[in-house]
């Protein structure tokens, strides 16, 4: 069954440079801080492990990831190697003046079931949209 790709992005400003924000970042259990209904765990660097855990109680997914490209500062790239989400992510966090970042956060996500994946995308992308600016929402309001 062919698979479909799209594509699902946000970025936010942030008042911190972006060495100060990549500590926060890469912080995965601190995800639960800013990213709703999420827990993750892992490693730092290219081919360590990540996984996150998005959901209420029992009802959620797991997500795990391997970094597939580490550059602190300034990006970080996962692949999604689990059984229900399949592509890649990325955090790029962009030095501005007067001592702040622009963070975007980035992912292309393989749809699973085909035609069926594609139709579920209408419903599920306006949440995915909505979680990745309310998340970088939230991470900006930590540096207020």
């Amino acid at each position: 069954m062919r698979t479909s790709t799209v594509a699902v992005h946000a970025s936010a400003d942030v008042a911190a440079p972006a060495e100060r924000v990549w500590e926060v970042l890469v912080d995965w259990p601190r995800h639960s801080e800013w990213v709703p209904f999420t827990h993750a765990e892992g490693g730092a660097g290219d081919g360590a492990s990540l996984e996150a855990w998005t959901g209420v109680g029992p009802i959620g997914f797991l997500d795990t990831m391997v970094i597939s490209e580490w550059r602190p500062p300034h990006r970080v790239r996962v692949r999604h190697t689990g059984a229900l989400v399949h592509g890649e992510g990325r955090f790029d966090l962009l030095d501005l003046p007067e001592g702040r970042c622009r963070v975007t956060w980035a992912e292309l996500i393989h749809l699973p079931l085909g035609p069926v994946g594609r139709v579920g995308w209408f419903a599920v992308g306006p949440m995915a949209r909505l979680m990745l600016r309310t998340s970088l929402h939230r991470l900006a309001t930590m540096f207020e």
